[in-house]
């Protein structure tokens, strides 16, 4: 079910628009609405006020639509909370209903999208919803191409399971190749009981997978077998072929050590070079690896979201029936409109101390919007084989104005595509996200290494063009500054006048769009 735009905007902003006289257990709707919101926004919830406006879903919960005479000079007096009627009954609600069983519905909508880019300033679409009766051939031909997407995004996500496999396990080998290279970077170290450890260290990995291939004629097995039992403690001892030399040995085992000793120093030199170049390789795979993650990430989302617009999601009536050929449609438009409040400094209607404040940055942006909501009860007729239709049925469309900040439009704007794809954007970071989220902080040991000064070059210019273009992690940074844009700072009083400028505006404005759009179907309209 879709949430309500009026009780999410009611609920953004509960000072100007929720319902002050619905009283329950002593308190007003706009008084339990605030403190809802402010709890949820201390717990850090990301859908604050989507959670809010659905828990009151089934009812309105914005302020009453009371006529207000707009040619009457209260309501010009713009600080004036309680003697301007428009300030105390902000929003201007007018319904239109039309039976347009001859007349295809797209009409009606473009009528008013066409009337919306000549008056309005710029225009939207936020809301697009729809669902068709479960025995209607317009049911079974959008479920098969939502079933198309979903394999897709699915064979997509099976790709990007095995990707993280192959991620998990270089992360293991690499961990286990550090540990081994640790050893190597301390034959270098100054501290002499670092170096002599790591000797004794490299001795021991040396006779266990080196020399235990000579198989009966290995230190360790002639030392078991025949009874060497000084060679293994004179191998670990003697630093070099001249210290042989200098032990009390008899000369067979001096023989057996002179060689195993040399060869022991040249597989050092070796082994080495090619741990460190086993290790790059590995690290160079884990950066392609990882790259292949966040493009098929890129990949799928088109997918997923064309799955996802192509549910049947929109709030059942008593109009759909199981057996019927119906199709109910959601749209919603926002139109902003064309006002620079500047304009009513020059009529003296405020106060010419707003012009400093504005210039100084102190008073926020605000906008004149009219909601338009069309909820079409349509008979759909296939006009192809390719799967055209036309759409002819009830039209009930619904003009509202409000006036708003910046900053709450952009909320408004999250919340309604968290309600749309929140889902949608959970599973893919469940498939994508979370699953490398675990294992990040290995993952960025191993890439973000500080590259050498002869490797800085080389390293700069293998740089997939494709991360740059989608970013994959949000930090804990990044995510606590989102979750800051939710939370909206209170007007201060010139805002508040500034804002009865733009709601004047923006009744002018619906009303005028309402009366036009009447009296294009014969009905009278409102002066």
């Amino acid at each position: 079910m879709t949430v309500n735009i009026h009780n999410l905007i009611a609920t953004i902003n509960p000072e100007w628009y929720c319902d002050t006289q619905s009283v329950k257990k002593g308190k007003t709707t706009q008084e339990e609405v605030k403190e809802a919101v402010e709890k949820a926004l201390k717990e850090g919830s990301k859908t604050a006020y989507l959670d809010v406006a659905k828990k009151n879903e089934g009812k309105s919960i914005i302020r009453e639509q009371i006529y207000v005479d707009l040619d009457n000079g209260e309501t010009d007096n713009f600080f004036d909370r309680s003697g301007n009627p428009l300030l105390t009954n902000p929003i201007f609600q007018g319904k239109f209903i039309r039976d347009a069983s001859s007349q295809n519905l797209e009409q009606i909508y473009y009528w008013i999208l066409e009337y919306m880019e000549k008056e309005y300033l710029s225009f939207e679409k936020i809301t697009d919803n729809f669902t068709s009766s479960v025995s209607s051939g317009h049911f079974g031909e959008i479920g098969q191409r939502a079933t198309r997407m979903q394999e897709e995004a699915m064979k997509m996500l099976g790709a990007v399971n095995q990707v993280i496999k192959s991620i998990l396990n270089i992360v293991y080998d690499l961990k286990e190749f550090k540990i081994r290279l640790s050893t190597y970077d301390d034959l270098k170290s100054e501290n002499k009981e670092k170096k002599d450890a790591s000797i004794l260290s490299l001795k021991q990995v040396w006779m266990d997978t080196v020399d235990m291939k000579r198989g009966n004629t290995a230190i360790k097995a002639m030392a078991q077998n025949y009874e060497y039992v000084t060679l293994i403690d004179a191998f670990i001892a003697a630093k070099s072929t001249e210290d042989v030399e200098k032990m009390d040995l008899n000369d067979r085992v001096k023989r057996i050590l002179k060689p195993r000793l040399a060869e022991f120093e040249r597989w050092i030199t070796a082994s080495e070079h090619e741990l460190r170049k086993r290790f790059d390789l590995e690290k160079t795979y884990l950066k392609s690896q990882y790259n292949t993650v966040k493009l098929y990430a890129r990949w799928i989302k088109p997918y997923m979201k064309a799955a996802k617009l192509l549910e049947q999601r929109a709030n059942e009536t008593a109009y759909l029936v199981n057996m019927f050929n119906t199709t109910l449609l959601e749209l919603n438009l926002m139109g902003i409109c064309k006002l620079n409040w500047m304009d009513r400094l020059y009529e003296g209607k405020l106060p010419d101390e707003m012009r400093k404040m504005n210039a100084r940055g102190e008073l926020r942006t605000f906008k004149g919007i009219t909601i338009v909501e069309f909820k079409f009860t349509s008979i759909p007729e296939r006009t192809d084989q390719r799967g055209g239709y036309n759409y002819r049925g009830r039209a009930e469309v619904v003009f509202t104005n409000y006036a708003l900040l910046d900053d709450e439009i952009k909320v408004l704007k999250d919340q309604l595509e968290k309600d749309d794809l929140g889902d949608l954007l959970k599973l893919i970071e469940g498939a994508t996200t979370e699953s490398i989220a675990t294992l990040q902080e290995d993952i960025d040991e191993f890439l973000n290494e500080t590259p050498k000064k002869n490797e800085e070059k080389e390293e700069s210019s293998d740089i997939n063009p494709f991360s740059a273009l989608f970013s994959f992690f949000s930090t804990k940074k990044e995510e606590d500054k989102e979750e800051n844009k939710l939370i909206v700072k209170h007007e201060s009083y010139y805002e508040a006048a500034l804002r009865a400028c733009f709601i004047l505006k923006s009744r002018i404005d619906t009303q005028k769009i309402y009366s036009a759009f009447k009296s294009v179907y014969g009905n009278p309209s409102i002066s």
